[in-house]
């Protein structure tokens, strides 16, 4: 295929450049010859940098070339710079081959190109979704670890650490009483005095009991119990068994043998589902004995208060909120071990996991009870 020859300069006009543009198969070809000193580069500088496009593949034929200084080295340097790949014809005669050398490793190296700057606030929704993401698949591939352990002690209990059972039960529970009957008091106290102010209005103070007994057997006793057991017991899940992580104690149950997740997990998570109906129940009980006290200043025996809860409290409403407890319980559970189980490395590391575990064990607590009220409005409740 004959190559096309484009002239850079116009008819008639004395060419001030010593190349030639032509076109080879879709390639441009500059084509220099003769003499290619400063004053020929820079009369032909700009023409030579038009014609050529960033980026596009050139051919710098040189092989002309009979004298070459360093003005006319850099012309060529700087086109091959400008292609980003160009393809090197170099000059035949010695002289000019040397001098495109010497020039060649006399220039500091071209830096790399900067990188693009991305667009931040899409870099950092991405980043945040995948983040998300990522934790959901590992959440994800817990509970499959954790439910198919459970699985395996099933047909064998005998094999689950049920001492280490017995003392997540007392530190979740029995270490928790205090705070509960504390809490409890104090939640059944003002809930019967706010209650008693729009009541006294209406003469309807006899119905307090009803209205508290019912809102801490069904909705508040298991709520705040479950908020106790996730401050307490869902953060000390991730700190110890972030900081077992920290010090290669998982690592090392893995390198026997041993299930991390049956050796680790499932008895904490056991403890904490057997454990949050006590808790829930020691709240219902003394937030009803605060009640009494108040219904006792107002004026009512307690067999009035008793008569009343007997009339209005029902069985399904104590077991419809020890229940919830229970479901309260796992999850705290399994938040907290997972939270501690996928921790970092460093102190700075359990840190966060407790944190995530009292974080995420609340939300959970909130999403699920919602769930529970739509479920027992349905089931008639």
């Amino acid at each position: 295929m004959k190559p096309h020859t484009r002239d850079v300069h116009g008819p008639g006009q004395m060419p001030s450049a010593p190349f030639q543009a032509e076109t080879e198969a879709g390639r441009l070809v500059l084509r220099f010859s003769g003499t290619l000193d400063t004053a020929a580069a820079a009369s032909g500088w700009d023409e030579a940098h038009r014609a050529t496009k960033a980026g596009a593949p050139v051919t710098l034929d040189a092989a002309g070339v009979t004298q070459l200084d360093s003005g006319g080295a850099a012309l060529l340097v700087s086109l091959a710079r400008r292609a980003g790949e160009a393809e090197w014809r170099e000059p035949e005669e010695a002289n000019p081959r040397a001098a495109l050398e010497r020039f060649r490793k006399a220039i500091p190296p071209e830096p790399p190109p900067p990188p693009p700057r991305p667009f931040r606030p899409l870099t950092a929704i991405g980043a945040a979704t995948l983040d998300k993401l990522r934790g959901m698949a590992g959440r994800m591939v817990f509970l499959g670890e954790t439910v198919l352990a459970s699985a395996r002690l099933i047909p064998r209990p005998w094999r689950l650490r049920w001492a280490e059972v017995l003392r997540h039960l007392d530190e979740a529970g029995t270490r928790a009483f205090p705070l509960c009957i504390l809490l409890g008091t104090l939640i059944g106290v003002i809930l019967a005095f706010q209650s008693s102010v729009p009541m006294r209005q209406f003469g309807a103070e006899i119905f307090i009991p009803q209205l508290v007994g019912i809102s801490l057997t069904r909705e508040l006793g298991p709520l705040l119990a479950s908020i106790i057991l996730a401050g307490r017991t869902g953060s000390a899940y991730a700190a110890e068994l972030g900081t077992m992580r920290v010090n290669e104690e998982v690592d090392a149950l893995k390198i026997m043998g041993l299930d991390p997740v049956a050796w680790l997990v499932v008895p904490r998570i056991l403890a904490s589902t057997l454990v949050m109906p006590a808790l829930a129940m020691v709240m219902n009980v003394t937030g009803i004995i605060g009640m009494m006290i108040v219904m006792a200043a107002l004026g009512f025996p307690p067999v009035a208060v008793l008569n009343q809860l007997e009339q209005w409290l029902s069985l399904q409403d104590l077991a419809g909120g020890l229940g919830k407890a229970a479901i309260f319980g796992l999850a705290i559970g399994y938040i907290g071990c997972q939270a501690g189980l996928s921790a970092g490395r460093g102190p700075r590391a359990v840190g966060d996991a407790a944190t995530s575990a009292v974080v995420g064990g609340i939300v959970a607590l909130v999403v699920l009870d919602g769930i529970f009220a739509i479920l027992f409005f349905r089931l008639g409740w």
